[in-house]
């Protein structure tokens, strides 16, 4: 019997549904994108049903993935609308359906039309729309009650999830994100030589309110007072927030230090990692749930530093081992945790390490989807 017959023994159907796919960008579509194309890899037959960014509607086949993108009437408080994504699932017969919440839209249609068995990957609770959290918790509750496993991404969400942590333990597991290893990393001098000499610090993320770069910003306009060091910074994304921090760093006299770098393709975004000393994810609120790109920055071998939100990023980021942890919001103590890596080498490169180590042993694709593969099967085993 092959290794994929074996995986997937009657080609069974597995349906994930979400607001977004790649090439849209994001952690959750990322996710998504390496979890479906694997799957068809290792021989399911696998279904995505997002919504259309841009266009009517369409079906395509996209490396070995059947992608329903349903036609998006608006988008309303960063949720697509969509007629066409609930018909659409009514008229699917999956062996196992897999939500990704939050997405209400897509929710509300499994609520109404989906059959069970069902899987939620809980990636975030609704945090910034205030009033749409309140409105739709009575569905997530149902969506969470009615699912036969829920997948949190950290042990850390899982707890202090008001949702996650009402969740029976016999139905709850925790599996982390992964990402797939760089094939080659980029040699450094030469990713140093492309983007400037001295110290650098990465930012890779879509500029969005929550992921603090404005706070980074603040600390480094407080090392500049203070004398200092003057790292160069790197920014990899662009997103809503974009002219508001760019006039930040005008203002704060930081236009000789921050490169604003836009979108890049991997191999590109590899390159910046390696012209860099330290990793920044300054992220000020709970929308920022586990920190994909983190991964990224081990696997490179970077230190992190990150802030406490009581989230996933200050599991994936273990203070004084991988990095350091400070306050949310808190300009004072980012300028002093950068100033601390950039000045004492040794043990910058020891947590760098020990990141990179820790990454392998957690975070890889391989450990994600083999310990989803144990998941879908305990969950089909138990409905035939």
């Amino acid at each position: 019997m092959s290794r994929d017959a074996a995986l997937n023994p009657g080609g069974r159907h597995v349906l994930h549904v979400y607001k977004d796919y790649p090439p849209v960008l994001g952690g959750i579509e990322a996710h998504l994108g390496l979890v479906a194309r694997s799957q068809a890899a290792a021989g399911w037959r696998v279904t995505v049903l997002v919504t259309d960014p841009v266009g009517q509607g369409s079906i395509a086949v996209e490396d070995g993935v059947t992608v329903i993108r349903a036609r998006r009437l608006a988008t309303v408080a960063s949720t697509p609308l969509s007629l066409a994504l609930p018909a659409a699932l009514a008229r699917l017969r999956p062996d196992l359906c897999h939500l990704h919440c939050p997405y209400p839209v897509g929710e509300l249609a499994w609520l109404a039309f989906g059959r069970r068995p069902m899987v939620v990957t809980w990636h975030s609770d609704i945090v910034r729309q205030r009033f749409l959290g309140a409105l739709w918790a009575p569905g997530q509750r149902a969506i969470l009650r009615r699912a036969s496993r829920v997948l949190a991404t950290s042990p850390n969400y899982a707890r202090t999830s008001s949702f996650l942590s009402r969740v029976p333990p016999a139905r709850l597991r925790v599996l982390p994100l992964g990402i797939a290893a760089p094939i080659a990393r980029p040699d450094p001098i030469a990713a140093r030589a492309r983007f400037g000499p001295g110290p650098a610090l990465a930012f890779v993320g879509q500029l969005r309110y929550y992921k603090g770069l404005g706070l980074l910003l603040d600390a480094l306009a407080a090392l500049r007072a203070q004398g200092g060091p003057q790292p160069r910074l790197l920014v990899v994304g662009r997103g809503p927030m974009e002219a508001e921090w760019r006039a930040q760093a005008r203002a704060g006299g930081l236009e000789d230090q921050v490169s604003w770098l836009g979108n890049l393709a991997d191999a590109e975004r590899d390159r910046v990692l390696a012209a860099s000393d330290v990793f920044v994810l300054p992220a000020v609120a709970r929308s920022e749930a586990f920190g994909l790109v983190l991964l990224e920055a081990m696997a490179a071998g970077l230190p992190l530093i990150t802030t406490e939100l009581g989230t996933g990023t200050s599991w994936v980021n273990q203070h004084e081992e991988t990095g350091l942890v400070v306050p949310a919001g808190d300009a004072v103590a980012l300028a002093a945790a950068v100033r601390r890596l950039l000045e004492d080498g040794r043990s910058r490169e020891a947590m760098g390490a020990r990141a990179r180590q820790h990454f392998s042993a957690s975070f890889t694709a391989a450990r994600m989807l083999a310990n989803l593969d144990r998941i879908y099967e305990e969950v089909l085993a138990c409905a035939s």
